[in-house]
C-alpha cells in the first residue's frame, strides 16, 4: 500500500467512526442543544475528512492546493476540473461545505435540527459516493 492510500485509508476510519456516531436523523429535533452542537461537529469533522483527502489527492498528483478565502469551494471546483469528483459528488458535497461554513461562524445555539437532519440522513450516502469517485487513488 503506497503512502497516498494509506492516508487516505486512515481518513476513512476516522469518516466512518464519525459516521457510526451520529445519532439517526429524526432523532435531531430532540436533542438538547449540547446534543445538537455535537452533532453539528460530527457534520463539520466529515467534511474536514473529505478535505483533507481531497488535499492529499492534490499534492499526490502534483495539483496546487487553493489558497485564499474561497479555498474551500475552489478545490471542490478544481477536484471536478481534474476529474477527481464528478459534478454531482461536488454539488452533494457543497451541501456539507456550507454547513461547514455556517458552523464555523455562527452560535452553536444557532443550529436548526430541521436543517440538519438532511445532512445526517444522507452523509454515508455521499460518503459512499465520495469513496467512489476518489476509488483510484485509495
Amino acid at each position: 500500500m503506497d503512502k497516498l492510500s494509506q492516508k487516505i485509508l486512515a481518513e476513512f476510519e476516522n469518516i466512518e467512526e464519525i459516521l457510526n456516531e451520529m445519532p439517526l436523523h429524526t432523532k435531531l429535533p430532540f436533542l438538547s442543544p449540547l446534543e445538537l452542537a455535537g452533532v453539528a461537529a460530527y457534520l463539520h469533522s466529515f467534511y474536514n475528512g473529505i478535505e483533507n483527502i481531497l488535499k492529499q489527492i492534490f499534492i499526490s498528483i502534483k495539483l496546487t492546493v487553493p489558497n485564499g478565502n474561497s479555498w474551500h469551494k475552489e478545490l471542490l471546483e478544481k477536484a471536478v476540473q481534474n476529474e477527481i469528483i464528478t459534478e454531482k459528488c461536488k454539488l452533494n458535497l457543497g451541501q456539507y461545505l456550507a454547513f461547514r461554513h455556517y458552523f464555523s461562524h455562527a452560535y452553536s445555539l444557532d443550529l436548526f435540527p430541521e436543517r440538519m437532519a438532511t445532512l445526517v440522513e444522507y452523509s454515508k450516502t455521499v460518503f459512499d459516493e465520495f469513496k467512489n469517485n476518489i476509488k483510484k487513488y485509495s
